[in-house]
C-alpha cells in the first residue's frame, strides 16, 4: 500500500463514519432542526464519497442541490410551520416497529449479498475510467438519454404546476356564479376566509 492508497483508506474511513453518525442523528434526535441541520451533513459526506470515487461533477450537484437547495428548502418549512404537537402514544407500536425492523434487516441482508457477490477489480480497459467526467457525462445526456431526459424535464414541470394547483385550492371558489366574470386570467378569484 503506498501512501495515496493510505490517504484514500482513511478518508473513506473518515467520511464514512460521518455519514453513519449524521445519518443515526437524523434518525434519533427528537428535535426536527437539529435532524434537518444532520441531514446536510449526510449530504456533504455522501460527496466526499463522491470526490473518491473521482465523480467531480456529481459531488458537486450533491453539494449544490441537495446541501445548497434541498436541506435549505426542509429547513425554512420546518422553521416556518413550527407547529408544536403533544405526545400521544401510537396503539399497535409494537408491530409497527416489529414490521420496520424485518423490512430494514431484509434491506440489509438485500444490500449485504449485493455488495459481496459483486465484482469490484476494474480492469485498464474499462470504460469506467474516464479523464474529464462533465464531458463524459454531457455526451450521454445529450445523446443516449436525451429521451429520458426531456421527460424527466417534462414530468417535474407538470409536478410543480400540479403543486401550484394543490397549493392555491383554497383560492379556487367551489361553484361559481354563471354571470361572474374574471378580469384577467393571470388571477385566480378568491375564497373568503374564516378567521
Amino acid at each position: 500500500m503506498n501512501l495515496a492508497e493510505g490517504v484514500q483508506f482513511v478518508s473513506f474511513l473518515i467520511l464514512a463514519g460521518m455519514m453513519i453518525i449524521t445519518a443515526l442523528g437524523v434518525v434519533l434526535l427528537s428535535n426536527i432542526v437539529y435532524s434537518a441541520f444532520l441531514l446536510g451533513g449526510v449530504f456533504i459526506s455522501v460527496s466526499g464519497l463522491y470526490l473518491l470515487l473521482n465523480a467531480d461533477f456529481v459531488a458537486a450537484a450533491q453539494i449544490l442541490v441537495y446541501v445548497g437547495a434541498i436541506n435549505v428548502l426542509i429547513l425554512f418549512a420546518i422553521m416556518l410551520v413550527n407547529k408544536q404537537e403533544d405526545f400521544i402514544p401510537v396503539k399497535g407500536k409494537l408491530i409497527r416497529q416489529g414490521a420496520t425492523a424485518v423490512v430494514c434487516l431484509g434491506i440489509f441482508a438485500l444490500l449485504g449479498t449485493m455488495v459481496l457477490i459483486t465484482p469490484w477489480s476494474i480492469s485498464d480497459l474499462s470504460p469506467a475510467i474516464v479523464e474529464n467526467t462533465l464531458v463524459t457525462i454531457a455526451e450521454h445526456f445529450f445523446s443516449d438519454y436525451l429521451l429520458p431526459f426531456e421527460l424527466a424535464s417534462v414530468l417535474l414541470l407538470m409536478a410543480m404546476v400540479g403543486a401550484i394547483v394543490l397549493a392555491r385550492r383554497d383560492f379556487i371558489p367551489e361553484i361559481m356564479a354563471k354571470d361572474a366574470t374574471i378580469k384577467t386570467s393571470l388571477t385566480l378569484p378568491e375564497r373568503p376566509r374564516d378567521i
